[in-house]
């Protein structure tokens, strides 16, 4: 039995001298390099006592020898476990005792504190990286061969768990198979037009499935490179842009380089293809972006649980507010949450997705695991969407944003495009909060344009012939910004805390 992934990967890697990344500083890494830069990580993961099946944990800025490590670890049979460099350490804490890893990699910064994390759980080995890819394990890993034999893993093993954001209680390990992540890079090469001429601009972090899996595999099946930036910063993108044929981002990526006064058609001439995803792009945003560029982003809908789900299409109409249409091999439903029963076309309901995308299931929580899937096989998103007449999927929301007051269930989607397309507001997120009356009162948090947004009254007197009364927001609060995560999502539980008693305290 071969690797699943690795062989996958070898039956379209490109000639060994080609380039694979080119970091900042114009240093040139080739698909030769990966080849030996991995297995001398997987021989040094091995010296330290990981057998195959172990989860390794990487909590380490991002950088090519980073790149090499997650590769290193599913050619050698291991399971990687990349954890956020946000997390502090009370939430380490968490994380290393669900999982149980047998290797540790962090920044050297963090080595002692972790130490005692480590005893705690029973890890073998704490060792460092640092963010030019420096450090103890690097040293161990450059005194090791550069052959090696990849690890036989079937379709079906493990290659990886991502602990999903944790917004509504514990954080769950979503367990990814190889070939769920074989199966949706092979889709994503095909649907997205991939060859081995492209070059992705990557600026996304790798702790992120968006940044590792969807960036990072699609690339590597396409046999193509990369230029790999450290962080997002708009002054090094826009240096880079020319270079690219493609980029792959979250919103906020978009709204910064639309200040950007470099922006426009000549500087992005040579992108053949803009992604966005993680968390919804703003229509305002879409069409911004086509006016100072001529291109229309390509939005899509993935899951931690479920890499990508659906797509706008490459040829094709790329509608501003929707996700595109199921991709190829996925299946996607739209249901009562309820009774579980298919609506009909344009009717909300929870979204569920079925196919070789789909992740086997939560890490060491097999009640939550059966809670999810259906008998069928369907995989319950969470997620409250629609789909139109031409199959294209619209996302309302997360099920648990969803607002009932009086009685009726409001849709923050629906509220929040209205109030975004005000002039003067910059963004909106709506949510519920305690009401004495309405059990939920329908909230509206505004990030408002300086010196230039209506007061509170203006913007309900706006929007009252437009939304039935039960849907409009019985106040307003407005903010500098809102709350997000590391890959841009508002945090509407944050917000719903944070306001928890702006009604029954009144």
């Amino acid at each position: 039995m071969d690797n699943h992934f690795f062989a996958a990967l070898r039956a379209r890697m490109p000639e060994g001298g080609r380039r694979f990344i080119e970091t900042p500083d114009g240093a040139v890494i080739t698909y030769d390099d990966l080849l030996a830069g991995t297995a001398r990580y997987a021989r040094a993961l091995q010296t330290l006592g990981a057998m195959p099946g172990d989860r390794i944990a990487i909590q380490i800025e991002k950088s090519a020898d980073a790149v090499f490590l997650m590769l290193a670890c599913i050619r050698a049979g291991f399971v990687i476990l990349p954890l956020n460099t946000a997390y502090t350490v009370h939430e380490l804490d968490y994380f290393v005792g669900d999982a149980e890893p047998a290797i540790l990699v962090c920044d050297p910064s963090r080595e002692s504190e972790l130490k005692g994390i480590a005893a705690r759980y029973g890890v073998k080995a704490v060792v460092t990286m640092d963010p030019t890819g420096a450090g103890t394990l690097r040293q161990m890993a450059a005194g090791q061969a550069t052959d090696f034999g990849d690890v036989a893993r079937g379709g079906d093993d493990l290659a990886a768990i991502l602990y999903t954001s944790g917004t509504t209680g514990r954080s769950k390990g979503a367990m990814l198979s190889h070939d769920n992540l074989v199966s949706n890079a092979l889709t994503l090469v095909d649907y997205w037009r991939f060859t081995g001429e492209d070059v992705l601009l990557h600026a996304l972090p790798i702790y992120h499935t968006h940044g590792l899996f969807v960036a990072i595999n699609t690339v590597l099946m396409a046999g193509a490179s990369m230029l790999l930036l450290p962080k997002f910063v708009p002054n090094d993108v826009m240096r880079l842009m020319p270079r690219a044929t493609v980029m792959m981002g979250v919103p906020t990526f978009y709204t910064r380089l639309l200040g950007h006064p470099d922006l426009g058609r000549m500087t992005t001439a040579g992108i053949r293809l803009f992604v966005s995803g993680s968390a919804p792009l703003l229509a305002e945003t879409h069409q911004e972006w086509f006016a100072r560029t001529g291109h229309a982003i390509l939005e899509r809908y993935g899951m931690t649980e479920t890499n990508m789900n659906t797509s706008n299409p490459y040829d094709g109409e790329r509608i501003a507010g929707t996700v595109g249409l199921p991709l190829p091999g996925v299946s996607l439903r739209v249901v009562d949450a309820e009774t579980g029963a298919l609506l009909p076309k344009d009717t909300i309901g929870m979204i569920e997705v079925k196919g070789p995308n789909v992740f086997s299931g939560y890490w060491r929580m097999p009640e939550k695991t059966a809670a999810e899937f259906k008998a069928d096989g369907f995989f319950i998103t969470g997620d409250l969407g629609t789909v139109d007449e031409r199959g294209y999927v619209r996302i309302l929301g997360r099920g648990k944003d969803l607002i009932i007051s009086g009685g009726f269930n409001v849709y923050p989607k629906e509220v929040e495009e209205l109030i975004d397309a005000i002039d003067g507001v910059v963004e909106s997120a709506v949510i519920g909060l305690p009401h004495r009356d309405f059990g939920e009162g329908v909230t509206a948090v505004i990030v408002p344009v300086t010196g230039k947004c209506p007061d509170e009254a203006a913007i309900l007197t706006l929007i009252e012939t437009r939304l039935a009364k039960f849907k409009q927001p019985k106040r307003i609060v407005f903010v500098d910004e809102l709350p997000r995560n590391a890959m841009g999502k508002v945090q509407k539980n944050a917000l719903r805390d944070r306001f928890r008693g702006f009604y029954t305290e009144r």
